[in-house]
């Protein structure tokens, strides 16, 4: 009687193992755990903010790719339009300047551009008609302007190709006609004050292509040999982190030789990053980051100006994905690839999404039957629950939900305590929704231990990082915060460890799981050896 209670407690215990193990672990970690990682972002491809020392060295970099102008006549004090975006002739008749009235820089070289309108078209120069219109699909040297500038904002417009430069008539139009010879700083009709209304673009295109081929690559080597080293990966594993997120580009695929402006050298990196992370015991997700015609403008997508197009290159896509599943699939660091980053809710269609998602998920199986294949949610005016019940896949997959107290009006202005408020009230309940249902892994895969909050002490860090942990914990896949190292503190990881504003000891602690487990089986034994 006593062997079979004794069989009955273990077999119990067993099963409440099994059930618990198999619900709380992640395939591939050690210690039946589920993702504490890091996002190495700013390494493998640029995003401008997280290190601004990038830019140093560019001419005239205020004018980089996607900067946004607007161009006011000194002498009508009306500023260059394009009616309705483009497509017709320019005027100069606009009071206050609007869209019609902002244009996008494409960069030739530091003085030369092309001038893209809010429609996507380029200012051209009809020499045989003398009329300067916004009607060009597709930039040429006959579409490129060189910009003079002085210190009071003020610039000459000058055709590159005819050397003639722009000027505006008493009858509001504008032509190439300038004919007393070059023009002064002076109130002259060829005399324009450009302001720049946004220059916030600062990625991988803006940064190679202002910079040139030969200095980028020297930049880019630079950077990439020492932003993140092998040191880096040891601190990580001394402090419980177990997983990177590696945000790479589209040309990664094309490595040692891109298409331009892009520098070869990121796939060396990301192969000394496999190698480092199988050193310290770290599992590597590859993320999609920038995908070909950029997915949702940002700088982050490599974006040259702003505007997006990726639904015309998934078949591109989906290559660049079986080039990285083929490659690291079978590697022992490997445990993801994330199909693609926060594509944009107003450019990117929803039917268009999953089937790029169910594509990529098979080619992914192709190669490895127990990869996670991580899909993103849509950013912008859009519902998780979208992709959450889209069956995109039977087996090892991750909806990836990126939780920011930051980029939305509803965080202006909230206390420390709203803050915090907010992870309890409203991110909690929808993780325990999704732990509820029956579909993908849930993953948190960018976070951040920053806000609005103003004139935050330490102690409100310490209590906003602790219970974004205790919720974000929760997640079924686990969570990536954003980022290793960067300009700005509060998004530094390492900072903020090394500087005791985020405490890891909260995520560091044995899993419950475990925990009960051994306390069962030891009380098993004792109950069995009373009998």
């Amino acid at each position: 009687m006593e062997f079979i209670f004794c069989k009955s407690v273990f077999a119990f215990l067993l099963s409440f193992w099994l059930i618990v193990s198999i619900a709380y672990s992640v395939e591939g970690l050690r210690c039946n755990s589920k993702v504490r990682g890091v996002n190495l972002g700013g390494w493998l491809l640029v995003e401008g903010w997280i290190k601004p020392s990038l830019f140093d060295e560019m001419p005239n970099k205020d004018m980089i790719d996607g900067t946004e102008v607007q161009f006011k006549s000194v002498t009508l004090h009306k500023y260059i339009s394009a009616e309705n975006g483009g497509g017709t002739k320019l005027t100069v008749d606009r009071d206050s300047p609007s869209s019609w009235e902002t244009f996008r820089l494409w960069r030739v070289s530091s003085t030369e551009f092309h001038l893209r309108t809010s429609q996507g078209n380029f200012i051209t120069y009809d020499t045989k008609n003398n009329i300067v219109s916004a009607t060009a699909s597709t930039p040429s040297l006959t579409e490129t302007f060189y910009i003079e500038r002085n210190e009071r904002k003020r610039v000459h417009i000058k055709h590159v190709t005819s050397g003639s430069y722009l000027q505006v008539s008493t009858t509001n139009d504008i032509t190439a006609d300038y004919d007393h010879g070059v023009p002064g700083w002076d109130d002259n009709a060829a005399t324009f004050e450009m302001t720049i209304v946004s220059n916030v673009i600062h990625g991988d295109y803006q940064l190679a292509n202002g910079l040139g081929h030969d200095k980028a690559k020297q930049v880019l080597t630079r950077h990439r040999n020492s932003f993140v080293t092998s040191q880096d990966f040891k601190f990580l594993n001394k402090h419980g982190i177990n997983t990177v997120r590696i945000p790479v580009g589209w040309w990664i695929a094309f490595d040692p030789d891109p298409p331009a402006p892009f520098i070869g050298g990121s796939l060396e990196a990301l192969d000394n990053a496999f190698s480092w992370a199988q050193l310290y015991d770290i599992k590597c997700i590859i993320d999609l980051h920038a995908a070909p015609g950029s997915q949702n403008g940002m700088e982050h997508s490599a974006s040259r100006d702003g505007s997006t197009s990726w639904p015309l290159y998934i078949s591109q896509t989906l290559y660049v994905i079986d080039f990285l599943a083929s490659r690291y699939a079978r590697h022992p660091a490997m445990l993801g690839i994330e199909l693609l980053n926060e594509p944009s809710a107003a450019t990117v269609p929803l039917d268009t999404l999953i089937s790029y998602y169910k594509q990529g998920y098979q080619i992914i199986r192709n190669h490895s039957s127990t990869a996670y294949v991580i899909i993103c949610q849509r950013i912008g005016n859009a519902d998780p629950l979208e992709l959450y019940k889209a069956n995109i896949g039977p087996s090892n997959l991750v909806l990836d939900l990126h939780y920011y107290n930051l980029f939305d009006n509803y965080f202006v202005n909230k206390t420390a305590t709203e803050n915090i408020q907010f992870i309890f009230k409203n991110r909690q309940p929808q993780l325990q929704a999704f732990n509820d249902s029956n579909g993908p892994l849930i993953f948190i895969g960018e976070w951040v231990n920053e806000w609005n909050a103003t004139n935050s002490t330490q102690s409100d860090y310490q209590e906003f990082g602790e219970a974004q942990l205790q919720v974000y914990d929760d997640a079924s896949f686990g969570w990536a915060y954003w980022t290793l190292k960067n300009a700005e503190l509060h998004w530094d990881f390492e900072w903020n460890i090394r500087n005791n504003y985020l405490k890891l000891s909260y995520s560091q602690k044995t899993p419950l799981s475990m925990g009960v487990l051994w306390l069962g089986f030891a009380c098993s034994v004792y109950l069995c050896s009373m009998l």
